[in-house]
């Protein structure tokens, strides 16, 4: 019996021993490095550059939205005022330009023509009155005086009758082409007063610029708001990806276009293929790791992103990614 005793008693002490030393260098074995990240997608805000009143706001926080739908419209009474004032200053503009084109009225050039022949009849009068005199003169019946203030008369009515004579050639001719010019650019710049306010006006009603899911209401139905606020945020949850904060003496193994396979356990034990995209250095606050004085120098921290070679269906923001590296991916 006391060797029996001694076999089992050995057998037992070496299975113990067998079972410290297995233990002991699974203890030591080098483990698998656990990366932890999170995923993001892209958000942007829908807000408008002009201010105003919220009128409408015209999603729910959660809903889907789709490429050009409305998410909200303002009410600002002052921009349609404006509006109004731009359009009359247009009108003024068109009417002035019109007339320059159109020149002067028929009764105008017919009231030019008939001063015109007015002043013709006049000086045909005043040239027959300086013969006359003239003759007079010559037989000696009457002053050299008179005769000059009847000359100077009859100059004077010459001059008068082409004066009137052009201003009917002006009256048929119109505006001059300097002048018409002048009335089309003040056109001009009235219609683009007119299409600048119309823009402003447009920017009262705000449409989704992509898909997307509502994620948070910033301002409510009735509330002011400022130029660019946000009323509205938009996540794209199909332009996700993941995000890792990693050890410098990783980034061999995490290279530009490097293959991860990860686990996003909010969505069970499925396995999906990330890809890296971009890798930046992170600030220098809190972002150095200490190693052995031995080393020499201190490790600094990079983030990292990868995105999902396939779409992931029901992923959300903020879920956890986890990746797991084989121990030679760094020195232990």
């Amino acid at each position: 019996m006391s060797n029996v005793k001694k076999g089992i008693i050995a057998v037992v002490v070496l299975v113990v021993i067998g079972w410290l030393v297995f233990e002991f260098n699974k203890a030591y074995e080098p483990k698998n490095i656990l990366l932890q990240g999170q995923i993001e997608a892209e958000q942007y805000n829908v807000s408008s550059k002009i201010p105003g009143r919220i009128a409408s706001v015209d999603v729910k926080k959660g809903e889907q939205v789709s490429q050009g739908q409305l998410i909200f419209s303002l009410a600002s009474p002052e921009l349609d005022a404006k509006l109004v004032q731009a359009k009359a200053g247009r009108s003024a503009a068109t009417a002035m330009r019109e007339q320059a084109e159109t020149g002067a009225r028929e009764q105008q050039i017919i009231a030019a023509k008939d001063q015109w022949k007015k002043a013709q009849a006049a000086a045909q009068l005043m040239d027959k009155t300086y013969q006359r005199v003239d003759n007079l003169y010559n037989d000696g019946v009457l002053p050299e005086q008179k005769r000059d203030e009847v000359y100077t008369k009859w100059q004077a009515s010459k001059y008068t009758q082409n004066a009137a004579y052009q201003g009917y050639q002006m009256a048929r001719e119109g505006a001059r082409k300097e002048t018409k010019q002048a009335a089309i650019e003040q056109e001009r710049m009235a219609q683009g007063v007119v299409t600048e306010v119309e823009s402003y006006t447009k920017d009262t009603k705000q449409y989704a610029l992509r898909d997307g899911e509502v994620v948070q209401i910033l301002l409510k139905e009735g509330e002011l708001a400022p130029t660019g606020f946000p009323v509205v945020s938009i996540v794209d949850i199909n332009d996700s990806w993941a995000v890792f904060n990693i050890r410098e003496d990783l980034l061999p193994r995490l290279k530009k276009g490097t293959l991860l396979t990860a686990r996003i356990p909010a969505l069970g034990h499925a396995m999906h293929q990330y890809q890296v995209t971009h890798i930046a250095v992170m600030g220098d606050y809190a972002t150095w790791r200490s190693t052995d004085n031995a080393k020499g120098f201190d490790l600094r921290t990079f983030e990292i992103e990868a995105r999902p070679v396939k779409p992931i269906a029901d992923l959300r923001v903020g879920m956890s990614v986890l990746v797991e590296l084989a121990p030679s991916a760094t020195a232990q």
